[in-house]
């Protein structure tokens, strides 16, 4: 074998590596965090506000998992909860993500079943107001 010969077998054998590479990177789903990043973006100022607003409660709200079978939300001191919504955003797989409805209620404490999820870490999402203000918060869990 000369080395013309070595060198069109080393360009092919290249080649072929750089095909196969190719191939299988254009197969990876590569979703970005949040679908609508851009509009998420512009309302940065808003969401700002109102994770001030949770810092500037004395009580927090506690995010739980109870028994890898419930989602328990609980508002300690809190006089009334108008409305709100939980994103459970699982950051390997949108597919997996889910949303809840708060409750408008004066219970502190609202539970909601985690029966679809499958198990692994979630970023809770949590926003509601009270009180004629917005307060967002948001925790990692494992399920």
């Amino acid at each position: 074998m000369n080395w013309g010969k070595g060198i069109v077998v080393a360009f092919i054998l290249f080649a072929g590596f750089l095909a196969v590479m190719i191939t299988i990177m254009m197969r990876q789903d590569i979703g970005l965090v949040s679908k609508n990043y851009y509009a998420e973006d512009l309302a940065f100022q808003d969401q700002y506000e109102r994770k001030q607003n949770t810092e500037l409660l004395e009580f927090k709200p506690e995010v739980t998992i109870e028994q890898n079978k419930y989602l328990k939300v609980y508002f300690p001191s809190v006089s009334y909860v108008e409305k709100g919504e939980i994103k459970l955003f699982r950051p390997s797989s949108d597919k997996l993500d889910q949303q809840i409805q708060l409750n408008a209620s004066a219970d502190s404490v609202q539970i909601f079943p985690l029966q679809l999820l499958e198990p692994g870490a979630y970023r809770v999402k949590m926003k509601w107001s009270m009180e004629g203000k917005e307060y967002y918060l948001e925790k990692v869990i494992f399920i």
